[in-house]
């Protein structure tokens, strides 16, 4: 048979068990408020394009890639990336205007 001793460490973890379950579903029935999502603002510089040109190129899809203008914005935004400070982007050329045949420094691969 089973000590007085016995008896009272068995009903002690039958009651934490119970206090355990108790706290469980107590938390689990509280109504939490709904999150508002709220879109995040990106504040950018006016007198810089950069955002817009590389919104820009990015629409045009795989068609980027052969976009000099685009390969010059990319570049310029992987340079800001490492800590160079911005200096301005070169012009774009017009759809259909012929590209400038000068080679760039990672043309070389």
């Amino acid at each position: 048979m089973l000590g007085r001793s016995e008896i009272f460490r068995a009903a002690a973890i039958v009651a934490l068990i119970a206090v355990a379950i108790t706290a469980l579903v107590v938390t689990n029935r509280r109504h939490s408020a709904p999150i508002a999502e709220t879109p995040p603002t990106i504040v950018t510089p006016a007198s810089d394009d950069l955002s817009a040109e590389l919104r820009r190129c990015s629409a045009l899809g795989p068609q980027d890639a052969e976009d000099p203008h685009c390969v010059a914005v990319w570049e310029e935004n992987r340079q800001r990336f490492f800590g160079r400070p911005a200096r301005p982007l070169p012009p774009q050329t017009p759809p259909g205007a012929a590209a400038p045949a000068t080679p760039s420094k990672g043309d070389a691969r």
